[in-house]
């Protein structure tokens, strides 16, 4: 990966502006719900030294107009009057609540935890105290930093994974165009290897030799044929499922020790399917690869073709060391190996491959000590 200092810079940049901007957000959030919390506190003061006009005024005077519009205004801040006798009178709350004591004295002691109570005196003796709640409105306030942060965390997570789906996309077409470039690179030495294969050809040589050369010339023309198609839409055709898996199977079975021990059946004599051949047969000799791998060169390779209604299964097994089960779905993730070396490509191709280009579905069916069986699923054409 290219190193990109002004695009680091860059997003250094964004990040502290992003923090600083919801930082000073939660900041002024703060300062609002303070001069609005005191502003609460002056109105229930002024309330206050109403209530205590009205209980100074006289009986036969009048309280006088603006006394009564500060209580009838008052029409959204909880609040308990507790006199000095001990009763109490109760506005804005539930009609339930004033006539249960004890839901009084649970408002009360939250109500404290919220505000400070004002005291009503009259030259130093007290008349009543007044408790008080924070309103809906304050209330609703209090989790607007909450609501602000999760919608900021979304947001945030929105971007997380569009940029990462972007890097994903970048790095794919990066690996699109290395394979591309690998074929175009393979090409040239294979044209000059059918060359001296036929000149060999004119020698007085086994032609049992140029025979295998031809054979590994023609391997190496389907790799390069494979790499090719990496990153584009392969075409799919008609052909037989049970000659194309055993020809891939066949080939390895030459070319691999004789510890393993190879084995091949089919329920079926034949059965088309649409394949992209070239990257079929990649999918089946990367599977028994890894099989191979598994067992440490040594052990027993098995492929059994099973038909399934409207598909057909091809079970790949290894009687290897197995798989975790909790490594079923992993093993797929690109990256992913248990190998000392190896990039993790392999088996996230062939999903890709599987799944993406054929529309079928691959999973490890069972997996133990004793071994592990990999299934494919591909569509029949019945």
């Amino acid at each position: 990966m290219i190193f990109n200092p002004k695009k680091k810079t860059s997003n250094l940049f964004l990040l502290i502006a992003s923090f600083v901007i919801v930082s000073l957000i939660l900041w002024n959030t703060n300062v609002f719900f303070k001069k609005f919390k005191e502003e609460e506190r002056l109105k229930m003061e002024i309330w206050a030294s109403a209530h205590k006009e009205l209980l100074e005024a006289p009986l036969d005077e009048d309280p006088g107009d603006l006394s009564l519009k500060v209580f009838q205004n008052n029409t959204s801040t909880p609040m308990i009057l507790v006199n000095i006798d001990g009763s109490y009178r109760v506005n804005n709350m539930e009609e339930d609540t004033s006539k249960d004591s004890l839901k009084i004295q649970f408002k009360i002691r939250q109500f404290q935890s919220e505000n400070p109570p004002i005291l009503l005196q009259d030259n130093g003796e007290l008349l009543a105290t007044l408790y008080y709640g924070n309103s809906e409105v304050l209330n609703k306030l209090k989790y607007y930093p909450i609501a602000l942060l999760l919608i900021i965390f979304l947001f945030g997570a929105v971007i997380f994974f569009f940029f990462k789906t972007n890097k994903a996309s970048e790095q794919n077409k990066l690996w699109a165009g290395m394979a591309k470039e690998t074929a175009h690179q393979i090409g040239t030495p294979l044209t000059s290897l059918l060359g001296w294969n036929e000149l060999l050809k004119t020698e007085e040589i086994n032609p049992d030799i140029t025979k295998e050369i031809e054979k590994d010339i023609a391997r190496l023309q389907t790799i390069t044929e494979r790499f090719s198609k990496i990153g584009s839409l392969p075409k799919l055709e008609k052909h037989d499922i049970v000659i194309e898996t055993k020809s891939a199977f066949d080939y390895l079975k030459r070319r691999s020790s004789k510890l393993i021990l190879f084995s091949f059946t089919s329920e079926l004599h034949s059965l088309p399917v649409l394949l992209n051949r070239s990257l079929y047969q990649w999918t089946i000799e990367n599977l028994v690869k890894n099989g191979i791998d598994a067992m440490k060169g040594r052990g027993q390779i098995s492929i059994k073709i099973v038909p399934d209604g409207k598909f057909v299964n091809i079970l790949v097994t290894d009687t290897g060391q197995g798989i975790p089960k909790g490594n079923f779905q992993s093993i797929f993730n690109p990256g992913f190996t248990s190998k000392k070396r190896g990039w993790g490509l392999g088996l996230s191709l062939v999903k890709r491959i599987v799944e993406e280009y054929h529309k079928g579905r691959i999973k490890v069916l069972t997996s133990s000590k004793e071994g592990t069986i990999m299934q494919i699923s591909l569509k029949a054409i019945l």
